[in-house]
């Protein structure tokens, strides 16, 4: 136990609770976050002993696989890792414990073209409304970075009439995806969901002037049936320790 007790803390920079026993962790994640988490998760189970068992979903939105949706089935979880107002939502109806909330990291939206294709030169505010309008088909998600995109930022842009024909809201999937396979020319959404998937030419960020950025947190659920090693978990992907591999997949960390 003293040599598990000492690489917890060895990952997390700082000392954690004693764990009583190995135990299998129940994570549900959203999209944002997901590539940090699917790096630094394999750490900290090799560190602690214990296995995590991974759920995906979004974090809010009417589908089934929603981070909501589930909890509100009855699904447990001993993690949640969401955009903070949605999870901030869930502590208010007294689904996740308050006191568990952590800041992990900053995400900003992004565009990506199809791999081969021309990249639009979208630094300025200006050549960003360009590239929308000029494109023949745009794709956004149906989480936090979808619901910025078609309720202000084409407003914001004054495009809003246009990208009606042209722009759709894509469900579940990736929105690299379907930008990947041909289906949508351009595609919006957070940089760190754009990154992982092939096929796909990475454009860059929105313009500072327009861009939103998406708070990612994390809490225990109040029914967690480990809420200790939770905690540890929540220590380490927030720790210092962390840091450079959520900057690599594409989010900002918090100032703390």
């Amino acid at each position: 136990m003293r040599t598990l007790l000492q690489s917890l803390a060895l990952l997390a920079g700082a000392g954690l609770a004693t764990l009583a026993q190995a135990e299998q962790i129940k994570v549900m994640t959203s999209g944002g976050f997901t590539a940090a988490y699917q790096a630094l998760g394999p750490r900290f189970a090799q560190a602690s002993g214990n296995t995590l068992e991974t759920t995906l979903g979004p974090s809010m939105g009417q589908a089934p696989e929603a981070i909501p949706n589930r909890l509100a089935r009855g699904e447990h979880a001993d993690v949640v890792i969401m955009v903070g107002y949605a999870l901030d939502e869930l502590i208010r109806q007294g689904k996740v414990d308050p006191a568990s909330r952590v800041e992990l990291a900053d995400s900003r939206i992004g565009v990506v073209v199809r791999a081969g294709a021309p990249k639009p030169d979208i630094s300025s505010v200006e050549g960003l409304k360009q590239a929308l309008l000029a494109a023949r088909s745009v794709a956004y998600s149906d989480s936090a970075s979808g619901v910025y995109v078609q309720n202000q930022l084409f407003k914001r842009l004054g495009v809003d009439a246009p990208l009606k024909r042209t722009a759709t809201m894509v469900p579940k999937v990736p929105i690299a995806s379907v930008v990947a396979n041909g289906e949508y020319q351009l595609g919006l959404q957070q940089v760190s969901e754009l990154l992982p998937v092939p096929g796909v030419s990475f454009v860059g960020k929105l313009p500072e002037a327009v861009q939103s950025v998406t708070r990612f947190a994390a809490g225990i659920p109040v029914d967690a049936q480990h809420p200790g090693q939770a905690r540890a978990l929540l220590d380490y992907l927030a720790s210092p320790a962390a840091q450079a591999t959520v900057q690599a997949t594409g989010l900002d960390s918090v100032s703390r």
